[in-house]
């Protein structure tokens, strides 16, 4: 998230980040948004009757903010095909491997479990299907003979924080273009 806003702050950025959601109310990522001057809103999972009463707030919410895309980082929740549709091609989310290998959670660990050569991270569309979305851009990283956990998840980490910036700038892009969300 901190880096799609630092990302945004750049003149010729496509995307202006409008306003940050959570669905814990002590996320990080929702003082830090506010540190910096961007809107940030807390929906309490539970404090709600179940996932649709939550979708419905969520969606309320980037509506009445004017949101065009919702980029998703850091978001542990899978959303309904209906709120999928909804925004359909108009969501993204990092995922911490290169898909359509490694779909879901513990990738690093997977990825070192199974004596893979590399890893990496990949920008997608979400649809219904978790982790299937197109994919809109990729980054490799080498796995190495001494790497852990840890080593492995920060180097992903930075290929993240380099490739989800260029993902939404070119999306935006196309998206003011056309007109139309690409898919």
């Amino acid at each position: 998230m901190s880096a799609l806003i630092e990302a945004a702050r750049e003149p010729e950025f496509s995307a202006e980040i409008s306003l940050v959601v959570s669905d814990k109310p002590d996320a990080p990522g929702l003082a830090a948004a506010l540190k910096v001057g961007v809107a940030a809103q807390a929906i309490d999972f539970r404090s709600l009757s179940g996932k649709a009463e939550f979708e419905a707030a969520l969606h309320a919410h980037l509506v009445s903010a004017g949101v065009e895309l919702v980029c998703l980082a850091g978001f542990m929740r899978i959303l309904s095909p209906d709120f999928v549709q909804r925004w359909r091609g108009r969501i993204l989310n990092v995922h911490p491997s290169l898909l359509p290998e490694l779909r879901g959670l513990h990738t690093h660990e997977r990825a070192l479990a199974e004596a893979r050569q590399e890893h990496g991270c990949t920008v997608h569309y979400v649809t219904a299907e978790l982790d299937a979305g197109p994919i809109i851009v990729q980054a490799r990283v080498p796995i190495f003979p001494e790497d852990d956990v840890e080593a492995l998840a920060a180097r992903v980490l930075v290929e993240e924080h380099g490739i989800y910036p260029k993902a939404l700038d070119a999306v935006a892009r196309a998206l003011r273009a056309t007109g139309a969300p690409a898919i």
